[in-house]
């Protein structure tokens, strides 16, 4: 069995709980993330900083129908 990227597993999670009134919640602290600001290997990196929550809600629209 191949090892999954951890990016694919929350995809999946997030596809089963769509639909189920889940929340998932990712905390951050300070959390810094190196973006480029164009390609090739001169390129500059502007540094994003996180430090809170972020929420991603999801909910049946079509329940009751």
């Amino acid at each position: 069995m191949a090892e999954k990227e951890w990016s694919d597993m929350a995809i999946e999670l997030y596809d089963k709980l769509t639909g189920r009134g889940a929340e998932i919640s990712y905390e951050f602290d300070n959390m810094e993330i190196s973006i480029p600001t164009g390609t090739g290997d001169e390129s500059n990196y502007a540094l994003w900083k996180i430090n809170g929550t972020l929420k991603i809600r999801t909910r049946d629209t079509a329940k009751g129908k």
